[in-house]
């Protein structure tokens, strides 16, 4: 299995944060987690609130932890409320079932991270997500 490195997950960031902009997004938060959870390179703009980091955060682990996308994790919510409830209540809330959380897999197909966006739509952020892990040589998985 392949590791993610740092200048993947700069490339993402830089590749996300251009996409916000040429789109004309609001500000974004970016949170790049390996297949751990852990935090490998993060990156907030000027004029994003103070809980766009948390929020990308809770999109991306969520997602690397329950290997599926924020989005198919949001439509989990809406079909069964009480598993996504107690599954935020056993991580004590680090769970966010919003799109904009995409894991990112290898050439072979295993999932390596994620990245959390927070700052426009769900749907704006993960285009943005998309954006980024494809321009840093990844797939990206935000199916549902």
């Amino acid at each position: 299995m392949t590791r993610l490195t740092l200048v993947q997950a700069r490339t993402i960031i830089e590749a996300a944060l251009r996409k916000a902009r040429e789109r004309g997004y609001p500000p974004i938060a970016v949170v790049v987690l390996d297949d751990g959870g852990h935090v490998k390179a993060a990156a907030r703009e000027d004029e994003t609130s103070m809980f766009r980091f948390d929020v990308g955060l809770g999109k991306a682990w969520g997602a690397v932890a329950m290997g599926r996308s924020s989005r198919a994790l949001a439509t989990r919510a809406r079909e069964n409320p009480n598993f996504i409830m107690a599954l935020a209540a056993m991580s004590h809330g680090r769970v966010l079932p919003q799109q904009g959380g995409v894991l990112i897999r290898d050439a072979g197909g295993s999932i390596i991270g994620a990245v959390g966006i927070s700052g426009a739509t769900g749907d704006q952020d993960e285009e943005c997500a998309i954006w980024g892990i494809e321009q840093a040589g990844l797939k990206a998985d935000a199916s549902a």
